[in-house]
């Protein structure tokens, strides 16, 4: 009997070492399972999204190229077709305008097709849809190759839209593109409408740690200085302006009269103190814009026009830029508009621009065209 307990107890000690150590390679065999099933997944999940990524630059790419044909339509001087393009001939220069024009007050169009459209993409009685691909009916405009092995991957882009008239123009300055020229197109608007322009930046997307590195305490406003260190928050911009009459010499950009110039360079350096920026104050270098009563920033055309006078130093324009403002931006200035020299102002010359003079840091920025005090102006900006 103690001969049989004992075999019994080193039977039962191997069925324990044999079942710990069958679980144990089970719950390694199962890790390694779950990283590989992990790993796999975050693979797949990575080339979805490469590919998603690259449909979405397609469609960007796409919809420049249509805004070009638009562009070069409009030079023509063609206007838009009467009724939705149909049928199975070529995208004509009217039929593009129509497109970019007046799909959008068509109910039954899907205006996300307007590119693939333009561009032939898809044809002209077809959608994103239903069109045919290689014999098959496909969703979205496919990105390939010139070979059909390029329709493999399945990537396409399925929605590009491309909205011309906007109410203010918006874009980002960058230490790799410090500068935006806009050439402004008027819709519905005479460019002799245009009295002043809003000018804002620095909006919430570009960061809330403010650092007013251009103030030197609290005596005066300067340009900021370059050093290690955190960057001048919001930044210093400045705003050119390039205007002109019907006709116009070169030597009348450097005219200027009580009431008229053809050019200006505003420098606006943002303070973080409305005592600094107050306009009853006017050192000898800077010049405050602030309204305390009105809480607005705001140039005069007299301030504008000196700006272009070389017997008068340019110094900066002190723009109070509250931390807490609220807005889109931070900053915000109201330029009042000087006429041209020997006339009213063309459309075709009416140009802005707008850097950040140091390159740094990277900012957005708005434009807003005011007919009035109070009214903005419908506007069509091309070429910014």
């Amino acid at each position: 009997m103690r001969r049989v307990k004992k075999k019994m107890r080193r039977g039962a000690a191997s069925f324990y070492v044999v079942a710990f150590s069958t679980l144990v390679l089970v719950i390694i065999a199962m890790s390694f399972a779950a990283i590989m099933i992990s790993e796999m997944t975050r693979s797949s999940n990575d080339d979805l999204a490469q590919s998603a990524y690259d449909s979405a630059l397609a469609g960007i790419e796409d919809a420049k190229l249509a805004f070009y044909n638009y562009m070069s339509c409009k030079e023509q001087g063609v206007t838009a077709a009467a009724t939705r393009p149909t049928g199975n001939t070529a995208v004509s220069c009217a039929d593009i305008i129509w497109y970019m024009e007046k799909s959008a007050d068509d109910k039954n169009y899907n205006n996300c097709d307007m590119v693939a459209h333009i561009l032939g993409r898809i044809k002209k009685d077809e959608t994103s849809d239903n069109h045919k691909e290689n014999g098959e009916a496909t969703n979205g405009v496919l990105i390939q190759e010139t070979t059909s092995s390029g329709t493999a991957m399945q990537q396409a882009y399925t929605c590009v839209k491309i909205k011309t008239l906007l109410t203010d123009y918006r874009s980002t300055l960058s230490e790799s593109n410090t500068t935006r020229i806009v050439n402004v197109k008027l819709s519905g608007v005479d460019a002799t409408d245009v009295k002043k322009i809003k000018v804002s930046w620095y909006s919430k997307n570009d960061g809330k740690d403010y650092v007013f590195t251009n103030t030197n305490g609290s005596s005066r406003v300067q340009f900021p200085v370059l050093r290690e260190g955190k960057a001048a928050t919001p930044p210093t911009i400045s705003v050119g302006l390039v205007q002109t009459a019907d006709s116009f010499g070169l030597a009348d950009f450097d005219k200027v009269t009580a009431t008229n110039t053809n050019r200006a360079t505003l420098y606006l350096v943002p303070a973080g103190s409305e005592a600094l920026a107050k306009s009853s104050s006017t050192p000898d270098n800077y010049i405050g814009v602030y309204n305390s009563t009105t809480r607005t920033n705001s140039i005069t055309s007299a301030q504008v026009i000196k700006t272009n006078d070389r017997t008068v130093k340019n110094i900066p324009f002190a723009v109070y830029c509250p931390n807490n403002a609220g807005n889109d931006f931070a900053c915000s200035t109201m330029i009042d508009l000087p006429a041209p020299i020997n006339g009213t102002r063309n459309a075709d010359t009416f140009i802005v621009v707008v850097s950040i003079p140091y390159g740094q840091p990277s900012t957005d920025f708005a434009l807003e065209f005011y007919c009035d005090d109070s009214r903005a102006c419908g506007s069509e900006m091309v070429n910014g």
